[in-house]
């Protein structure tokens, strides 16, 4: 039986990225990253897979606004699902 993946609680992504609370809060509600669960106290946990999202964020966002992030993101989503 495989092992659960393993959840990460935004301190912990923000010590592997260097991004601020604020800055995957915002992203959190802009849409950009989805948090894979919640625990009974409503915090937000995410999956190894954030850690490749916020990378491509960070890319594309050097020249791009965060809606022009999110439209080129909801459709490379769009194309993989």
């Amino acid at each position: 039986m495989p092992a659960p993946p393993k959840l990460y609680k935004v301190g912990e992504i923000m010590r592997h990225t260097g991004l601020s609370r604020q800055t995957i809060h915002n992203y959190t509600m802009l849409g950009l990253i989805r948090p894979a669960e919640r625990t009974e106290s409503g915090h937000r946990l995410y999956d190894e897979k954030v850690f490749d999202r916020l990378r491509r964020i960070e890319l594309l966002k050097i020249h791009r606004t965060l809606e022009e992030v999110r439209e080129i993101l909801d459709a490379e989503d769009a194309k993989q699902a």
